[in-house]
C-alpha cells in the first residue's frame, strides 16, 4: 500500500473508539473521528494531530442514513480513499431486566447497532475495494455470547452483529475485504458506568475474571489494530473474544 491507510472509527470520541483511533494514528493510519457530537470529535482529532498524527472529525449518528452517507463522502473528500472501517458506535438506552425494554427502546438498539453497521459497511465497500482491499471490524460484546439479566436487548443486538460479521465476510471476501469482530468483556468506559457504579458487580467481575481485573480501552484497541493490520491477513468471519478469560468461567 503506497499511501498511509485511511480508517473510519465510529463512536471514537471516547472509550474504546478513541483508544483505537489514537493507537492506529500512532501506527500511521489517517483516522476519521466520528460520534454524534462534532465538538467532541474535533477535540479528539486535535489531540491526535497534536501528537503528530493525521485525523479529521466528522460527526455522525449511525442511526441516520443521510449522516452515514455524509460520513463516507466526507472521508473521501478529506483523504481520497477508505481502507478500513471500525464499527464501534452502539446504543443501549435500557439497563435492567428485559421487561423494562419497550418497543421504542428495542427499535433504537437494533436499528443503531445492527442496521447502522450493515448500512455503513455497504457504503464503504466500493471504496475499500477500490483501494485494493482492507478490513471491516465490528466491536461486539460478550453480551452477545452469554445470557444476562441487565442488558438483554443489547446482547441480542450484539449476537446479531456476530452473525453480520459472518455474512459480510462471505459477501465482501471477493473484494479483498476481511470482516471480523471483537467481543470485549467488561471495559472501563463511560458506556459501562452503570455496571462499574455497582461495587459488588465490580468485585464479582474482578474475582471471576481469570486475569483478575476490569479491562481497559487499550486492551481492545490493540485487538482492533491487529484486525486491520497485515498480521490478520488470513482471518475473516471471526469473532475474537477479548474478556480477560471471563467467558471460560461461565460468564456473569
Amino acid at each position: 500500500m503506497s499511501e498511509r491507510p485511511v480508517t473510519i472509527i465510529t463512536g471514537s470520541s471516547r472509550g474504546i473508539g478513541r483508544a483505537a483511533a489514537e493507537l492506529l494514528a500512532a501506527r500511521g493510519h489517517r483516522v476519521v473521528i466520528s460520534s454524534r457530537n462534532q465538538e467532541s470529535c474535533e477535540q479528539v482529532a486535535e489531540a491526535i494531530r497534536g501528537a503528530g498524527g493525521e485525523a479529521v472529525a466528522i460527526a455522525c449518528h449511525v442511526g441516520q442514513d443521510e449522516q452515514l452517507e455524509a460520513l463516507v463522502d466526507g472521508t473521501v473528500e478529506a483523504f481520497g480513499r477508505i481502507d478500513h472501517l471500525v464499527l464501534n458506535a452502539a446504543s443501549n438506552p435500557v439497563y435492567g431486566p428485559s421487561d423494562n425494554v419497550d418497543r421504542k427502546a428495542f427499535d433504537v438498539i437494533m436499528h443503531n447497532n445492527v442496521f447502522g453497521s450493515l448500512r455503513l459497511s455497504h457504503l464503504v465497500r466500493p471504496h475499500i475495494a477500490g483501494a485494493g482491499g482492507g478490513a471491516v471490524v465490528l466491536v461486539s460484546s460478550i453480551a452477545g455470547l452469554l445470557g444476562n439479566r441487565v442488558i438483554g436487548a443489547y446482547g441480542m443486538s450484539k449476537a446479531a452483529e456476530n452473525q453480520l460479521v459472518r455474512n459480510l465476510a462471505l459477501e465482501f471476501g471477493g473484494d479483498g475485504i476481511r470482516v471480523n469482530g471483537v467481543a470485549p468483556g467488561l471495559i472501563r468506559t463511560d458506556f459501562s458506568r452503570a455496571l462499574l457504579a455497582d461495587e459488588r458487580a465490580v468485585k464479582h467481575f474482578e474475582a471471576t475474571t481469570p486475569l483478575g481485573r476490569i479491562g481497559e480501552p487499550d486492551d481492545i484497541a490493540r485487538v482492533i489494530a491487529f484486525l486491520v493490520g497485515p498480521d490478520s491477513a488470513w482471518l475473516s468471519g471471526q469473532i475474537i473474544t477479548a474478556d480477560g478469560g471471563i467467558t471460560v468461567t461461565g460468564g456473569f
